[in-house]
């Protein structure tokens, strides 16, 4: 079965990255695995102690993302989509390239923030590093575009 890779950060964007995701899904007969990457928590050493490390943090957060994919998966079902969902901690390229790479994904669909050229250039960002990375092709959803009833 063809699968499309739908990574979300559950920001405004994430909305229409799945909308776009089922729409192209269900073009090629395929598939939706929505995907979200919890990064590693950083917490300065003094606030590690307090907090006795930096695992519980992390751990908390991947919870809280499997809830909020657990509930999307919940309603997409109740109007008849059927969709994966995955949360796994890490880095998100690198995350997202191997999840399309273990799923033989035909498609990435993915979120940009719109940020400018020269905050891309400085920071870097995961759909530029997704497109440089991915064995497949990227569809990028542009931070304004509104989702459509899928």
């Amino acid at each position: 079965m063809k699968t499309v890779i739908a990574p979300i950060d559950f920001s405004g964007v994430s909305r229409g990255v799945v909308a776009e995701a089922i729409r192209l899904a269900r073009s090629v007969q395929g598939r939706v695995v929505v995907l979200h990457v919890v990064k590693p928590a950083r917490v300065a050493p003094e606030v590690a102690r307090l907090t006795r490390g930096v695992l519980p943090i992390t751990a908390e957060v991947e919870r809280a993302a499997r809830g909020q994919l657990h509930l999307m998966q919940r309603r997409l079902m109740k109007k008849g989509i059927s969709v994966e969902t995955v949360c796994t901690t890490g880095s998100p390229i690198r995350r997202i390239v191997e999840q399309a790479a273990m799923q033989a994904a035909r498609y990435i669909v993915l979120g940009g923030h719109g940020r400018g050229a020269l905050h891309q250039f400085v920071v870097g960002g995961t759909a530029s590093g997704v497109l440089k990375r991915a064995g497949c092709p990227v569809v990028v959803v542009p931070a304004g575009k509104r989702a459509v009833a899928a």
